[in-house]
């Protein structure tokens, strides 16, 4: 790890890190946080983010190539399209990741928003391939912050679906190799009663999400022959809600794995953080609280 103790993360003039974590355990409102406070409070970090970094710089064509799709099927848009009177592309935020979302989409039958599951796990495979080249880019924005901007300290808030896409077993895995060489990783861990808040978030919304391709392909197989339905009837929320839990039980041993390349907080001592002054305290605590098995 980048930092050894409490007291040299504390004194750190540079302080890098990558949280990891669920969605909806707190990495963007901390990292916000950390971006929006005053520098002289111990604000001012710069916020790398993997998801929006994902959406605009490798799945933007594909994004907006799905747009004009669905315009072209509009007599009237497709007139403008064809004589490039209108522009169409994806408004992407920090806060706002709707149009990935979208993209990735949900198996199933097409009359309640689904897409063919071959198409389904075409866009799974671009998203793989998207989040590692966006997870290795961390490394050019930390310079390209400290360099050009001038920022000292550096948050890089990873998507849900790290765990995925790395082999934390492997310590010749190449991102986790390049990300633990160059910023702190910090877990955060839900508890059960977490675990059971997001599945009760997730059923009333059910949203897109990236899985292991091994294990789509075992959820789907699994769900299909629980209804006896095919593919093109399957309702797309209906299948997001069946895995969801199985989703997170899945995650769960691989974070912790991810966990052993850096530290461990949980959702609940996240929740206590009021200013970035509360966050350092929080890494620091957690940083001395591993070095006695470190």
């Amino acid at each position: 790890m980048i930092y050894q103790t409490g007291a040299e993360f504390q004194a750190a003039r540079e302080k890098r890190v990558l949280l990891f974590g669920m969605s909806g355990l707190g990495k963007t409102h901390l990292s916000n946080l950390l971006r929006d406070a005053p520098k002289d409070q111990g604000g001012g970090w710069f916020h790398y983010s993997v998801d929006y970094r994902i959406g605009t710089r490798y799945m933007g064509e594909y994004i907006a190539d799905n747009f004009k799709r669905e315009a072209m099927k509009v007599p009237l848009l497709r007139e403008l399209l064809m004589t490039d009177s209108v522009y169409i592309a994806s408004n992407i935020t920090f806060d706002n990741l709707a149009p990935l979302s979208t993209y990735l989409g949900k198996p199933g039958d097409p009359a309640r928003g689904g897409v063919a599951f071959a198409e389904y796990c075409k866009r799974q495979a671009q998203h793989r391939e998207a989040e590692i080249a966006a997870l290795h880019d961390t490394l050019r924005f930390i310079d390209r912050a400290r360099d050009i901007y001038c920022y000292e300290n550096f948050v890089c808030d990873s998507g849900g679906s790290i765990c995925e896409v790395v082999d934390a077993a492997d310590p010749a895995d190449p991102v986790m190799k390049a990300l633990s060489d160059n910023l702190l990783l910090v877990w955060i861990k839900g508890s059960e009663a977490h675990r059971d808040e997001l599945i009760r978030r997730f059923d009333r919304a059910p949203k897109p999400i990236y899985y292991q391709p091994d294990f789509l392909a075992s959820l789907w197989a699994e769900y299909l022959a629980q209804e006896g339905r095919p593919e093109d009837q399957v309702d797309p929320d209906a299948f997001l809600r069946f895995g969801y839990a199985r989703l997170l039980n899945h995650r769960q041993p691989r974070y912790a794995a991810m966990a052993n390349w850096g530290i461990t907080v949980t959702a609940e001592e996240v929740a206590t953080v009021r200013t970035p002054a509360d966050f350092h305290s929080l890494i620091a605590t957690a940083l001395d609280r591993r070095a006695p098995s470190a």
